[in-house]
């Protein structure tokens, strides 16, 4: 046997495979595919302060080796998450992390608090990133002075585990991670989907109806790659990587690039067990190599 277990932040994790919000739902849509318990965490579909209706349809479109999505942060409102989906979680022997969105600074703090003060909820994802909202998400993600800003006054209401969710549409991702780094952020999750667009040729319209949209799957994995190793080198809190991870391979490769955890997004709609066989694999690797612990893996690109 081998020493799958890695620290982030706070937090131990069983293994270094975790999900993707808005890919995962809430981890109890995925019960009758395999025992989510398994995987090191998950982490729940976009919450914000109130209930979001998301954007108007068509909001997702299939692209070559990807897929665009605009739905827009459609949930019910941190209260109704708190009231009635949080209970339902708290058999899930897995570290559970909630996304968090909002339209302005305030709203993260508001929503942050509330997270808080559930036991069963170790840790927050704050996403500063999100391309698909007209006001706020990604807004916050593109400039050092606001995500230093958003996290700053996060981290005064929020005690545990902070994970900050970085966007790629940005000139340099590096300084941002920095940027965040000094405000209180225990880790960084990355990236969130690029900007992109899709069109209908024969009608000559967009095909979403927000015309652009956060584009995900393997058409992505390389930027994915390149930001996590420039990040992982900029920074001294662990990394959680993700863009475009299908298998056991992808994930490695992140881990080399200096990534101490991975999340599996778009893959997870192609076939409902790749997340644990993601981790059959990653342990299989370990086995075949002759390695004792996952750590041995992280950042251990020769270069």
């Amino acid at each position: 046997m081998v020493d799958l277990r890695v620290n982030l932040g706070k937090i131990q994790l069983k293994n270094p495979v975790m999900t993707a919000s808005g890919t995962f739902g809430y981890g109890t849509e995925y019960y009758d595919f395999f025992d989510v318990s398994r995987i090191g965490g998950i982490v729940v579909k976009g919450t914000t302060l109130r209930d979001r209706q998301g954007n108007a349809y068509p909001r997702m479109a299939e692209t070559p080796s990807g897929m665009l999505n605009a739905v827009g942060l459609q949930n019910k409102g941190v209260e109704y998450f708190a009231e009635n989906i949080y209970p339902t979680l708290l058999d899930l022997n897995t570290s559970i992390f909630v996304n968090i969105s909002g339209s302005t600074v305030e709203e993260y703090v508001e929503t942050a608090a509330i997270i808080n003060e559930l036991d069963h909820i170790p840790g927050i994802e704050l996403n500063i990133s999100c391309p698909n909202v007209k006001e706020g998400g990604m807004t916050f993600g593109t400039s050092c002075p606001s995500a230093a800003q958003a996290v700053k006054e996060v981290r005064r209401v929020y005690g545990k585990e902070l994970m900050v969710k970085l966007s790629p549409n940005v000139t340099s991702i590096s300084e941002i991670a920095k940027a965040v780094e000094g405000e209180g952020a225990d880790s960084i999750s990355l990236i969130n989907t690029l900007l992109g667009m899709a069109i209908h040729a024969e009608t000559r319209k967009p095909v979403l109806s927000t015309v652009t949209g956060g584009l995900s799957g393997p058409a992505v994995k390389p930027v994915a790659l390149r930001m996590v190793w420039e990040v992982s080198k900029s920074v001294g809190i662990p990394v959680v990587g993700m863009g475009g991870i299908i298998n056991a391979t992808d994930a490695i490769e992140f881990l080399l690039a200096g990534a101490t955890a991975i999340q599996i997004g778009t893959a997870n709609f192609i076939d409902p067990t790749t997340p644990v066989k993601v981790l059959e694999g990653i342990e299989d690797y370990l086995l075949r190599h002759k390695m004792n612990s996952v750590s041995e893996l992280i950042g251990a690109l020769e270069v």
